[in-house]
């Protein structure tokens, strides 16, 4: 039998999954703040915290945008209802911001990553989505080495 949850283990506003490699795997040059579209166990398992979004990216199919490969974990309630855990989400976007991602996406190199999921202060899921190209390694060694730097910076100062 499933666990019950009590409601104060929900999660009404805030952040749900974050995509920490984003940063230093990808150059976001652009950001924007989408709606999904969601069934309702995943909705319910998404205010329990059960989604991963480090593999997640943005594809095109026709006119509209879906983010592809987001895991988001079976509902424990579901009842007969139940969805599947990684599936092409719907990104819901105004159509000019479609237009200029897809336009961007053309070009060689540029991806659409997922950054955060969260709910806002409506209660509805929300995913930070960014255009980024990816970064070399020599990149990567200057972005550790920045890090670093700012941490012995920190450490000196107390």
């Amino acid at each position: 039998m499933a666990t019950k949850n009590k409601k104060s283990e929900f999660i009404s506003t805030g952040l749900v999954a974050q995509n920490r490699r984003a940063h230093f795997d990808y150059l976001i040059s652009e950001k924007f703040v989408a709606g999904l579209e969601l069934t309702g166990t995943e909705v319910k398992s998404l205010r329990l915290g059960h989604a991963h979004i480090t593999d997640a990216y943005g594809i095109v199919k026709g006119e509209e945008l879906y983010m592809a490969n987001m895991f988001i974990a079976e509902y424990a309630n579901k009842g007969y209802a139940s969805h599947p855990e990684k599936r092409d989400r719907k990104l819901l976007l105004k159509k000019k911001e479609i237009i200029d991602i897809i336009n961007s996406l053309s070009r060689k190199g540029t991806t659409l990553v997922a950054i955060r999921l969260f709910f806002d202060a409506h209660g509805r899921a929300k995913l930070e989505i960014g255009l980024g190209t990816g970064k070399k390694n020599y990149d990567k060694r200057e972005a550790i080495k920045e890090r670093e730097v700012s941490r012995k910076i920190r450490l000196a100062d107390y």
